[in-house]
């Protein structure tokens, strides 16, 4: 295996399971059966009442978990039956996009099957809108190419959003790696102002996506609202340096298969792109300072 597939192939520090390691061990092999074992496990925080559940205090607190490892610890205290049994809705681990993601890069990592989580932003959940949004990548050695593959996307939710393609090879259209977003933004080909959620849109919160993206590039795949760098700040704070950065790092991650190897160069020798011990969490009960633990 190629030197480049092969780091993908092994955890990162989110990613490693941990304690519970053996858990992933007796998974299945087969990706459409791995993404039924991953929906049978979560619940997204936005869709809990789609399927019924009315989600407490606690189990919203759910999505502040890093950690695989973390995740995994919760999933077996609260029903420590094999993975491939599927919780009932409101057993199931409360997180959003970014974990579907993180958890199924976690399953094909263990399989040693080069895998990586993206940053970026969905076409497919509100016309004419970029919405924030995460997926998996896997490497497809049959195929020999890198595939976008949506976990969340479960039978209800692709009814729901009148999804047509297949959610196992997501369109390169219809999901926008972040380093992509930022060039269709400073290029002028789309308007940041419909890249987002909720209120929150703009070029600055592309900013935040593509060095989430390049973070998650590089094994360290934090939560949406994490912050450090050059994801902080708004745009007037940036320099002509910073942006030729940005700009050089779009180049390098909007493609089908980002150049990893310099993108790791640069983002291990740059303190505005590199995930410091400590950094910010834009959280709903506000900025928390966070010091990042190993599993």
């Amino acid at each position: 295996m190629p030197v480049s597939l092969a780091y993908y192939a092994l955890p990162g520090s989110i990613t490693v399971p941990g304690a519970h390691a053996a858990y992933l061990d007796d998974l299945p092999c087969d990706l459409p059966a791995l993404c039924r074992v991953v929906q049978g496990l979560l619940i997204h925080i936005f869709w809990a009442e789609q399927y019924g559940v009315q989600l407490t205090a606690a189990q919203r607190a759910e999505v502040q978990l890093r950690l695989v490892a973390r995740q995994l610890e919760r999933i077996v205290q609260s029903d420590p039956r094999p993975l491939t049994q599927a919780r009932p809705p409101h057993k199931r681990l409360v997180g959003n996009c970014r974990d579907f993601s993180v958890l199924l890069t976690a399953m094909l990592r263990r399989q040693g099957v080069p895998a990586r989580a993206r940053c970026g932003f969905g076409r497919y959940f509100i016309p004419n809108h970029y919405e924030d949004h995460w997926v998996c990548e896997y490497w497809n050695a049959a195929q020999q190419r890198w595939v976008l593959v949506d976990a969340q996307l479960d039978e209800p939710q692709r009814e729901k959003l009148g999804i047509l393609f297949d959610p196992l090879d997501v369109p390169r259209d219809q999901f926008i790696v972040g380093g992509k977003a930022w060039q269709l933004c400073r290029s002028g080909a789309a308007d940041p102002d419909s890249f987002g959620i909720f209120d929150m849109h703009g070029l600055w919160f592309v900013r935040g996506d593509f060095v989430r993206d390049v973070a998650a590039l590089n094994k360290v795949e934090l939560l949406p609202w994490d912050s450090w760098g050059l994801a902080e700040g708004g745009d007037e704070m940036l320099t002509a340096d910073d942006y030729a950065l940005l700009d050089h790092l779009a180049e390098l991650t909007c493609g089908d298969v980002p150049d990893d190897v310099p993108v790791r160069r640069l983002y291990e020798g740059d303190a505005r792109l590199r995930v410091p011990a400590t950094i910010s969490s834009y959280t709903q009960a506000g900025k928390q300072t966070v010091t990042l633990t190993p599993a």
